[in-house]
């Protein structure tokens, strides 16, 4: 199998690319704008003092031309004499630096004579030589290509190799700090497919990076959470149903001796409460499942859930709320569930009260309540304040876990609280449904 390139290697390679074209378009933009326009001056400036030389000599005594020559060489690095150098053949278009091209056509324009200039070597330095008119005949003059000390071309050309090594560097930085966080992302993940708890990813960096980094955490969370409930579901599961099995198994072998009614009965009740076990554990299943949220009349449901029992007094303006009906009607089905049972004496107020940001519905009893210490424990499945587990005095402890998931695939919000003058407030808080 083909090895593909990691993500940082292709975004080096295309910010990279990227730098150079843009060092490239400044390195053109400056050579035609900036350093063309100044060769072309000083190519002019040039031609101009070549000339003015030349005439210059030409109307000088003889006995001054000597000094003439000396002071300008010595001031210009230019240099005169009656012929200049002939190249045969095609060496008289032989290549030249691109300033002396800009010097040809400034003397082209000066003279309106079209000539190439002539290149001699004179020892270590070479010479370009042109013929120029001087009073009645013509003067050879000539500069040394040391004279031209700037190499546009040479600094272009460091600049590009300089600015791709910098850019090189920067893009390879650059996209080791974008894909650094997802490198940590993919190992995390590997972790948490594998069952491993992996340290909580920064929330830091750019806003994107963060935010992929906090979705991740709190699904990382909410795995571990999965895995932890599984696991206590598999064990209060085994648990539960291993009662009802032993009783069913003395009874059947008592059936064998006598067959009595009341066996019977109670091999029915077993299976009565094995099937309702399922039940719930399947009610808890079903809590991350999505629903759509239709319109919904929140009022018109508490009426419904308090016409179950006498003792739920119902209490809620007009109010309607994009909800999953469903789910809300379970989750408040629980907890009244919990109220009746825990609190056999009094009313149950089940209220709907509006908030700013949405609703919240409300299951007020009078009865024992919850120590605060355990209220947190009580989300938790199979968690019940009797500790014996006896069906008489409470169910299967799976109540509330079955509403806090609900609430988690919804996004309510859940919570227990002691209610003032004794008993205990359950809330669930509905935020506003998003246009």
């Amino acid at each position: 199998m083909k090895t593909l390139p990691s993500l940082a290697r292709q975004n080096a390679r295309l910010l990279a690319f990227v730098f150079l074209l843009v060092e490239l378009l400044v390195a053109a933009a400056l050579a035609y704008f900036m350093m063309l326009p100044l060769a072309r001056r000083s190519a002019d400036d040039l031609a101009g003092l070549m000339i003015l030389a030349a005439q210059t000599w030409a109307e000088l005594p003889p006995a001054t031309r000597p000094d003439f020559e000396y002071e300008l060489f010595d001031s210009h690095q230019l240099a005169l004499r009656a012929e200049s150098p002939e190249l045969p053949g095609p060496g008289r278009d032989e290549w030249h630096p691109p300033y002396f091209y800009l010097l040809e056509d400034a003397l082209a324009r000066r003279t309106g004579e079209v000539r190439h200039l002539v290149r001699e070597r004179v020892g270590e330095t070479h010479w370009y030589w042109t013929s120029l008119p001087a009073g009645a005949g013509r003067l050879a003059v000539g500069l040394a290509e040391s004279r031209i000390a700037a190499r546009p071309g040479t600094a272009v050309l460091a600049i590009l190799a300089g600015g791709l090594v910098l850019a090189l560097a920067a893009a390879y930085g650059l996209a080791r700090r974008i894909t650094a966080p997802l490198a940590r992302l993919d190992e995390a993940a590997a972790a948490v497919g594998q069952g491993a708890r992996p340290a909580l990813l920064p929330e830091t960096g750019p806003r994107e990076l963060a935010s992929l980094a906090r979705r991740f955490n709190a699904m990382a969370q909410q795995v571990q959470s999965l895995l932890t409930a599984r696991t206590t579901l598999l064990a209060g599961v085994s648990h539960d149903l291993r009662t009802p099995l032993a009783r069913m198994r003395l009874a059947l072998e008592m059936l064998k001796a006598d067959p009595a009614p009341a066996l019977i009965a109670r091999l029915e009740s077993d299976i009565d409460e094995m099937n309702g076990l399922i039940a719930t554990l399947l009610d808890l299943a079903r809590g991350l499942e999505h629903e759509p949220h239709v319109d919904t009349d929140l009022a018109r449901m508490l009426a419904s859930l308090a016409a179950e029992s006498p003792r739920i007094h119902p209490q809620s303006p007009p109010c309607r709320r994009m909800v999953p009906p469903r789910a809300l009607h379970r989750a408040l089905g629980n907890l009244l569930q919990n109220a009746l049972r825990y609190a056999p004496e009094g009313f149950i107020d089940l209220v709907c009260e509006p908030m700013p940001d949405g609703c919240r519905i409300g299951i007020l009893d009078r009865g024992p309540g919850i120590p605060a210490e355990r209220i947190a424990a009580m989300f938790e499945p199979f968690q019940r304040l009797d500790a014996s587990r006896s069906p008489q005095t409470g169910g299967a402890g799976l109540g509330l876990a079955i509403v806090r998931e609900l609430a988690r695939a919804n996004g309510w919000q859940v919570s227990l609280e002691p209610r003032e003058g004794g008993g205990l407030a359950a809330w669930i808080v509905l935020p506003r449904a998003p246009d």
